[in-house]
């Protein structure tokens, strides 16, 4: 997949606070749900416990950069919301890259899975 959709509408993301799997690490919470689309879609949250405007920016930022370089790893298509804690502020993309794969590796949803 090169190119993800975002998920813009509030009943998607509630739909997949509440019917989602989810995995938490130091930067990032993933909520994620298989989807019958031929893409990704991805909405990322990030709170004002994080900080002002630019900080949120920031986080999304370094979010999407972080998704982008996992997603053709992927096994299949997904919907996933990523909310950002306090620490992805303070951390640098490759931290919060090794959080989100860390993430999607105890979900399983990673082609090149060690585990398998």
């Amino acid at each position: 997949m090169d190119k993800y959709e975002s998920i813009k509408l509030n009943k998607d993301f509630r739909f997949l606070y509440a019917r989602g799997h989810s995995f938490v690490s130091p930067c990032v919470v993933v909520y994620f749900k298989k989807n019958k689309l031929d893409h990704n879609r991805l909405g990322i949250t990030t709170g004002k416990k994080i900080g002002k405007a630019v900080k949120r920016n920031r986080a999304r930022r370094l979010i999407r950069v972080a998704f982008r370089t996992l997603e053709p790893a992927l096994n299949g298509t997904y919907d996933f919301v990523i909310v950002a804690r306090t620490r992805c502020v303070f951390a640098g993309a490759a931290q919060v890259t090794k959080d989100l794969n860390n993430c999607f590796i105890q979900a399983g949803i990673l082609k090149d899975e060690k585990n398998s």
